[in-house]
């Protein structure tokens, strides 16, 4: 391989390194989702419940909520879990306009609805950090505001502008659950009798081998560098 030829092929592979690194979400088929920044495979169907026939309408109970997504299979996964929310700061809610586990624009590295809401899906809270209410035009206050793809295009299908159900309890009341809400963009912790939706979501990746990771990409660019060097030392043999 000349040095020509191995440049546009290192070329082309680090092309392809810097799309996977850039990119967030990959739709893997078979109806689920991966989140490549948070190492997380989504259902792509964010109201399975309802679709499957589990339940007519979708919301449930928190306990119900973790009932469904306990007993449930899909691609042949059986580890599938409510998303998390950390508790941040004093244990229980910590309500605020910004930064916090509780109310809006939180911590989207401390809740996995919210970085799926606000990083992944582009969606904004209904109130600025600042305290006051959003005028960009179109807010998650109108359900038909609510973005349900990412940049790249990969669609989330029937997400509702709705509360959605973490697996985490309160640490301060066992009466209550953390829940996260699509409408307003907002965090907290809600009585479990309330009836709110489920989104099922595993940790890993259900499909590594289709998008190469990138310490697989640099053994084959070292295989490639090696391969030239060894060639040049043949050629220097016999001249």
């Amino acid at each position: 391989m000349n040095r020509k030829n191995f440049a546009s092929c290192a070329g082309i592979l680090l092309l392809g390194l810097s799309v996977t690194v850039q990119a967030s979400l990959f739709d893997r088929g078979n109806g689920m989702i991966y989140d490549s920044d948070q190492n997380l495979t989504w259902l792509q169907d964010a109201n399975s419940a309802q679709t499957s026939g589990y339940v007519t309408h979708g919301a449930m109970s928190w306990h119900e909520s973790m009932g469904w997504v306990d007993g449930l299979i899909f691609g042949g996964y059986e580890d599938w879990r409510l998303p998390t929310v950390i508790d941040t700061g004093t244990p229980g809610s910590n309500p605020s306009y910004a930064g916090s586990d509780a109310g809006f624009n939180v911590d989207t590295a401390t809740s996995e609805l919210a970085y799926m809401f606000h990083v992944n899906l582009g969606n904004e809270s209904f109130y600025n950090p600042d305290g006051n209410l959003n005028t960009d035009g179109c807010t998650v206050m109108s359900p038909w505001c609510l973005q349900n793809s990412s940049a790249d295009g990969v669609a989330i299908l029937n997400l509702q502008s709705y509360n959605y159900w973490s697996g985490t309890a309160s640490a301060t009341n066992t009466d209550f659950a953390w829940s996260f809400g699509n409408s307003r963009g907002h965090q907290g912790e809600f009585p479990k009798g309330f009836l709110d939706f489920a989104w099922a979501v595993r940790d890993g990746d259900v499909a590594v081998s289709s998008v190469p990771v990138p310490s697989a990409l640099v053994l084959m660019l070292s295989g490639l560098a090696g391969l030239g060097v060894v060639r040049r030392k043949q050629t220097s043999l016999y001249k």
